[in-house]
């Protein structure tokens, strides 16, 4: 069964975008999971990933973009059932490509780990550029199963903070931190993962995820509605047992006609009515309703001339 990450990946990896958009993709892409090397004096670029759907795009992008021939490899995993390796190799024009990309300094061959300008001063190339970082190294929790969390792996300290960067053009209030010998850049509030769906054009994704984001916010609104409610009713329980103890003492050991007009008055009605709350009993007394404030202050008050009657090892038995 597909991951919910996969399932936001090829939904990214079927959008139409335009040749100076798709350049910001590919190159947050290559530059992410690309490497090089030297093979007959030629350089040999290899763009690799587990994810077939990706390696699809990789290969479009390149043929979209560039008049090359390039190869799609499947490097197939036997061993503790890991995933298959797919790798897009280019052996044409590979320092062209690299240079138009802004990967590399095309006089000196020098390799850059920032993000190249246009990028960062357009919000389209932007939103592009954050799909294919994504796609490269993005990973983000089921919202079904698990807290909300996205984030973007990088290995490059000034590629992360690029990347940081472009998420907050769009106010999508992410964070970085350093994690096996890399980087993120992360998101851990629903609203904006959902907002960052929008922002690469994962639109079906991001449907999904606010469907899930209600319900379970609904549910935990009940969960603790229910768990708020269950804690009032356990208090009002223990509040009225020990009410009823302390007017049954009473009245074993010296009646009820012996207590003042009122408090004999909430005493009778209280043991009459062991299971209301404070606000029913007020609406139960002979004189007259009386306000929850009322009824709690002559309860208190009674609590207090029965307890001062009583021993302290009695109180403490009965608390």
């Amino acid at each position: 069964m597909a991951s919910y990450a996969s399932e936001v990946k090829k939904e990214l990896t079927t959008l139409e975008v335009h040749p100076e958009h798709a350049r910001a993709e590919l190159s947050a892409l290559i530059r992410m999971n690309g490497s090089l090397s030297l093979i007959n004096h030629h350089f040999v670029l290899n763009i690799q990933t587990e994810n077939p759907a990706i390696a699809r795009r990789i290969y479009a992008l390149l043929h979209q973009l560039y008049t090359v021939e390039s190869d799609l490899v499947v490097r197939r995993k036997m061993k503790l059932k890991k995933n298959n390796q797919y790798i897009v190799r280019l052996r044409q024009h590979v320092q062209e490509i690299l240079a138009d990309l802004r990967i590399i300094e095309a006089d000196s061959f020098q390799i850059r780990t920032d993000i190249p300008e246009d990028v960062l001063n357009s919000k389209q190339r932007a939103r592009s550029y954050l799909r294919g970082a994504f796609l490269a190294g993005g990973s983000v929790n089921n919202p079904e199963t698990s807290s909300y969390h996205l984030e973007i792996y990088s290995l490059y300290e000034d590629q992360n903070t690029g990347i940081l960067q472009l998420m907050n053009k769009f106010d999508l209030h992410a964070r970085a931190t350093s994690r096996r010998n890399g980087f993120i850049t992360y998101l851990k509030e629903a609203e904006k993962i959902s907002d960052f769906f929008q922002v690469t054009g994962a639109t079906s994704a991001m449907l999904k995820f606010e469907d899930v984001r209600i319900v379970r916010d609904m549910r935990n609104s009940v969960n603790r509605l229910v768990n708020c409610e269950n804690a009032n009713i356990n208090k009002t329980i223990k509040a009225a047992s020990q009410q009823i103890e302390n007017i049954k003492f009473w009245q074993d050991n010296y009646g009820l006609e012996t207590l003042p007009p009122k408090l004999q008055e909430i005493a009778q009605v209280r043991l009459a009515n062991p299971e209301v709350s404070l606000s029913e009993l007020g609406n139960l007394i002979p004189s007259g309703t009386i306000s929850k404030s009322g009824i709690n202050h002559r309860l208190r008050k009674l609590n207090d001339l029965i307890n001062s009657k009583r021993s302290p090892q009695q109180i403490g038995e009965e608390v």
